[in-house]
């Protein structure tokens, strides 16, 4: 039987609830969007008004034009971080009380440029560890730190050796490799806006002074000693250690184990905890050894949870004179403690009122207790609000009833029982009786109860129902209006459909109801509205008749299979009707992939089916990933039908971490892929790979040096793995055999000095580790070197070009062994040191060379020496060489001209050189429009042609064999065509014909050039 009770409530007040609160928003200062909105919703009757609080202060929307109010919301209308951040609380108020929301915190998105000040370089010795400080610009919230080498967009490839702290934005490179040198630059990205910013340059360069030697890891960043973690967050742990050679990093925990979830990130430099459970509190430890020690850090992982309700206040109604008790009770890491308020207003114990923790107590409620009350649970990292009305009804009061003229339109169903119920409030309770008409029925009961059988329907049942409320202090009646319709009936077509992924679909809701009503439909997914706005890429609502609508579901996703419903209702009837959609697609992930057996180069895997999503699976592929591997790579293995549920991937390097995945296919199309496999390490072997890219040459007298590239630890097979580097002189047949035991090592040096430079030597580099020796590299030959230069440069001489330059020229030493790659000069002033002189090199094996920056009138003594990458060798003789005397210090000056048309005559006043200063050999004019023209003369005067129409400058210059002199005054001549420049007033026609009688009128400025 279908219960169908139709309740004739009074018009009730009641005080104000939140539909919708405030939360935490985070705004980003550079949104085209220049205002921020903080929602806030309550019903109530009366309609609440509201009231904002800004840290506790409230918001004058008066006083301030940037804020106002739609509804609830308050809008921030150029919002910024120093006026607008922090926590915002609405306040809803009605003649029944005042509930304040919880709080919400506003934050602002930003990121800063980082300081253009240059960064000073770090220079290192090969093997020690180095930390680059990003020191990132001021930001807002969390921001992911990268780096990039030399240029963007080649970033730093993290590994064993490399780490960037996503704490403290800073590189460590725990043995520094001479790969290493080069300009390193700090990339930083908001997460909220995705801005990224690039920090100057910070070169990094090896000490010439010598490689570093072994010694013990120390931990350079660690997670902090006590760590605060939000229950079902993601924990990362960091740890990093200098060392050479560099050292392992492994984790524990202590008085227990890590969970299973626990994921290795980052050469297990980052210990990721997923959805941190209170029982993953503990103390963590990370060790970082090599052999030359080992050294740990231990810190506190402490899980906190918000306040939950377990629970709640309710509305209550009671008669003046009773005893409220409420008791709220909330959960919570730290345990929550409990504060009350009344209207928005804290409670406090006193009188009738006792307050214990979560328990509100009020003896002998009065009128004066009515209003709005929250019980609030709060911990140190937040706070939840329980509300409810307290309603006190006066003794022997009677709440008045108000008509209430309303139709209720009433569908009598088959075998069912539809009712009419009556609730009014009164005190001391009322006693009810209902008729109909004149004549009265069911006296002093709240229903009314109209059964149907058989499917009949009673149309005598139409007509007025009146229920009526009386106590010692009066009576009040409600009345309502009944009438009788046909049901509705719904027919939603096809009931059920298959289709495949990317395909659309029609489904079709038809209604048949009575004529008199009109018919309103709504579609469903799941037992949820559609929202069309939202979801109107592939969902159209179409009407093609009064009763008829269409639900178009276009390009189809797996997400869509499901039920759909439509819902027809008209003001007395409402009737769901639902259709069923199977989606085909390509078959889900797989479920959790086991590893059963590792090797050095297989592993056997299981996993269980996922979902074939309606489309049988047809094959398997296994995908794998380490350390050095580019995301997921699928690895090999034999066929792996659909009908399997393990297989073995095959070809795997020993002696790595792999993770594997698991992803099927059907005929659709490939699904997702598996969560990834556990970690596990293949099992060791002799190494495969031989050292690539062998050479050498260089070095001192009497050295061979061998060098080559290091494998890489994806292909080092085990531990102890290092190289095995053997040579011989060439046409000898003895191989001598020394063993370096760093698997980082990329050069190795022999010393002996009975053998003479250049001479040549076969040299082939193997591998070997713990397991054995694997192969060696080709035979390659090599010199050993040539050393450094043996004898100085010959025929050096210097002589002076100005009064602070001098030329040096020089011819290249005889050749042989030791042959320069390039020169230095030396220079000092007479009377002085050598060592307080300067040094100047050469780009290539250039054999001259201009001094520049010198003092005029003075002797300087030269020196010239080769060198190559070897070193420097013997310095040549000094020879000497005196600068000319400076130039004139005093500028031309009366500068006059005369215009006739496009030529001018130009004049000045001649310089004269002191005895301190070159002698004036000439002068030179230049003049500049849009190009700089120069010409040169002897005399103090020149005639200058300015052929096209402009403003032309004109300065001046003394020539002599110091150099240029002090440039004169600048004179700027406007030309026929030309336009007068701003700033500059034209010379009076009286001092036009002073200058010169019967030329052509000109117009000309003299006078310093104004920027």
């Amino acid at each position: 039987m279908k219960d169908n009770s139709i309740f004739l409530m009074l018009y009730e007040e009641f005080g104000p609830v939140f539909i919708q609160e405030p939360d935490d928003a985070i705004f980003p200062l550079d949104s085209d969007e220049k205002k921020v909105v903080m929602h806030c919703e309550a019903r109530g009757n009366p309609p609440p008004t509201y009231s904002w609080y800004i840290n506790g202060t409230e918001v004058d929307s008066d006083a301030d034009y940037r804020y106002s109010f739609i509804d609830g919301n308050l809008i921030i209308a150029n919002a910024s971080e120093i006026t607008d951040f922090g926590k915002y609380q609405c306040k809803a108020v009605n003649s029944f009380g005042t509930v304040l929301s919880r709080d919400a915190l506003l934050q602002f998105a930003y990121l800063r440029a980082f300081s253009p000040k240059t960064r000073g370089g770090v220079s290192v010795r090969e093997g020690q560890g180095v930390v680059l400080i990003c020191t990132p610009p001021p930001h807002s919230p969390e921001i992911i730190y990268s780096w990039v080498f030399n240029e963007f967009p080649s970033f730093v490839a993290e590994d064993s050796r490399r780490f960037i702290s996503q704490d403290t934005g800073n590189l460590y490179i725990s043995k520094v490799q001479p790969s290493d040198v080069g300009s390193y630059i700090c990339l930083v990205k908001n997460t909220v806006t995705n801005a990224k910013v690039l920090s100057p340059p910070t070169p990094l360069t090896l000490k010439t002074d010598g490689v570093m030697g072994e010694y013990e890891p120390k931990i350079e960043v660690h997670f902090p000693t006590s760590v605060l973690a939000a229950k079902g967050v993601i924990v990362r742990l960091e740890c990093f250690a200098l060392g050479n050679p560099v050292p392992t990093i492994t984790w524990r925990k202590i008085n227990g184990n890590i969970p299973k979830k626990a994921r290795l990130r980052k050469s297990q430099a980052v210990l990721e905890i997923p959805n941190i459970q209170l029982e993953d509190s503990g103390t963590y430890e990370c060790k970082a050894e090599n052999p030359r020690g080992g050294t740990a850090f231990k810190g506190h992982l402490q899980v906190y949870t918000l306040p939950q309700w377990v629970r709640m206040i309710n509305d209550t109604q009671m008669d003046s004179g009773e005893k409220l008790q409420w008791e709220c009770k909330a959960t919570g890491r730290p345990r929550p403690t409990y504060r009350w308020l009344r209207n928005g207003l804290p409670l406090t114990p006193q009188g009738r009122l006792e307050i214990v923790n979560g328990e509100l107590t009020v003896h002998k409620v009065q009128q004066t207790d009515s209003g709005m009350y929250q019980c609030v649970a709060e911990n140190k990292y937040g706070a939840i609000y329980s509300n409810a009305e307290l309603k006190i009804l006066g003794r022997h009061e009677l709440c008045l009833l108000i008509y209430l003229k309303q139709k209720v339109m009433l569908i009598l169903m088959k075998l069912g029982d539809v009712s009419l119920e009556c609730k009014p409030r009164a005190s001391p309770k009322p006693r009810i009786t209902w008729k109909r008409g004149d004549r009265r029925i069911q006296p002093n009961k709240r229903y009314i109860t109209f059964t149907v059988l058989d499917g009949s329907f009673f149309r005598a049942d139409e007509g007025n129902y009146v229920c009526r409320a009386e106590n010692q202090l009066g009576s009040a009646e409600m009345t309502a209006i009944l009438w009788v319709k046909e049901a509705m009936r719904v027919v939603l077509s096809p009931s059920r459909v298959e289709v495949t992924v990317g395909e659309s679909v029609v489904l079709s809701c038809k209604a048949t109801h009575d004529t008199s009503l009109d018919v309103a439909f709504q579609w469903f997914f799941n037992q949820r509205p559609i929202n069309f706005q939202h979801d109107g890429g592939h969902f159209e609502y179409i009407q093609t008749q009064s009763s008829t609508v269409d639900l178009m579901i276009r390009s189809i996703l797996l997400k869509h299979a499901g039920k759909y419903g439509c819902r027809a209702q008209t003001s007395a009837d409402t009737v769901f009707a639902e259709a069923e959609l199977l989606v085909r697609g390509p078959p889900g992930p797989p479920g959790v992939v086991i590893v059963e057996e590792i090797t050095d180069t297989t592993a056997t895997l299981s996993w269980t089916r996922g979902l074939d999503n309606h489309s049988p699976i047809s094959t398997y592929n296994l995908q794998a990933r380490s350390p050095f591997s580019l995301g997921w790579q699928t690895v090999k293995t034999d066929p792996v039908t659909g009908d399997l549920e393990s297989a073995m991937a095959v070809e795997l390097n020993p002696w790595v971490e792999y993770e594997f995945r698991v992803v099927a296919s059907n005929a659709i199309g490939t699904g997702d892929p598996s969560a990834p496999s556990r970690g596990v390490r293949t099992k060791e072997a002799v190494p495969s790979v031989a050292p690539a890219n062998v050479s050498g040459g260089n070095g001192r007298r009497h050295e061979l040096v061998i060098s080559w590239e290091p494998v890489s630890e994806e292909f080092q097979n085990g531990e102890g793995f290092g190289y095995i580097v053997a040579f011989r002189a060439n046409g000898t047949r003895g191989w001598k055999e020394k063993m370096v035991t760093s698997a980082d090592s990329t050069m190795y040096k022999y010393r002996d000095e009975t053998f003479p430079p250049l001479t040549p030597f076969e040299v082939k580099v193997g591998v070997y580790n713990n397991k054995g020796d694997g192969p060696f590299s080709k035979v390659v030959i090599i010199h050993s070197a040539e050393g450094e230069p043996r004898e100085a440069p010959s025929d050096v001489k210097a002589y002076s070009i100005s009064s602070s330059e001098i030329r040096v020229t020089w011819k290249p030493p005889n050749p042989g062994p030791g042959k320069p790659r390039g020169y230095e000069v030396s220079y000092w002033k007479d009377m002085e040191q050598e060592e307080s002189g300067k040094k100047q090199r050469t780009v290539k094996n250039e054999t001259s060379m201009v001094l520049t920056g010198l003092e005029g009138n003075s002797v300087y003594l030269i020196t010239v020496k080769g060198f190559n990458s070897i070193g420097q060798g013997p310095a040549s003789a000094a020879v000497t060489a005196k600068t000319r005397k400076a130039p004139p210090a005093q500028s031309p000056t009366n500068l006059m001209w005369i215009q006739e048309g496009n030529n001018v005559s130009l004049s000045w006043d001649p310089v004269k050189a002191k005895d301190n200063e070159s002698d004036v050999i000439g002068y030179m004019v230049m003049t500049l429009w849009k190009n700089i023209k120069v010409t040169r003369t002897i005399n103090p005067s020149t005639m200058l042609s300015l052929p096209e129409g402009g403003t032309y400058i004109i300065e001046v210059r003394a020539l002599s064999e110091g150099g240029e002199g002090a440039v004169s005054s600048q004179v700027r001549v406007v030309t026929s065509s030309g336009k007068l420049g701003a700033g500059f007033s034209p010379l009076t026609t009286s001092e036009i014909q002073s200058l010169c009688t019967g030329c052509v009128l000109f117009v000309a400025i003299l006078s310093p050039a104004l920027n």
